[in-house]
């Protein structure tokens, strides 16, 4: 359990460095924190219990660019979330990687 926690924070610390109007997808912070996608996936929804307030979950995306949230109030609110912060979303409820992605630069 130790090892769990210790990973999701080193995850939060990552996600807490995501500027505002910037995305980055699950499998790049899992390839910058060492561990699957999934993990990441795991770890922003271990956030719906209201620990971390801080981390900005929002700037996590799928590869694709979409959001990944199946339930519709979650996946209303990231884009709510996103779009106030300038985030656009295509014609295709994508984020274009190449204008709004994020690749570790400081903010």
């Amino acid at each position: 359990m130790n090892e769990e926690r210790s990973l999701y924070e080193r995850i939060y610390a990552l996600t807490r460095q995501i500027p505002v109007g910037k995305v980055v997808s699950y499998g790049q912070l899992a390839d910058q924190v060492g561990c699957g996608a999934r993990t990441v996936g795991y770890a922003m929804s271990a956030l719906r219990s209201g620990a971390h307030p801080d981390v900005p979950w929002q700037r996590v995306v799928n590869r694709k660019g979409r959001i990944s949230i199946q339930d519709a109030y979650g996946g209303a609110l990231q884009r709510q979330l996103l779009e106030e912060e300038s985030v656009i979303f295509d014609e295709k409820d994508q984020v274009d990687f190449s204008i709004f992605g994020w690749w570790g630069e400081p903010g």
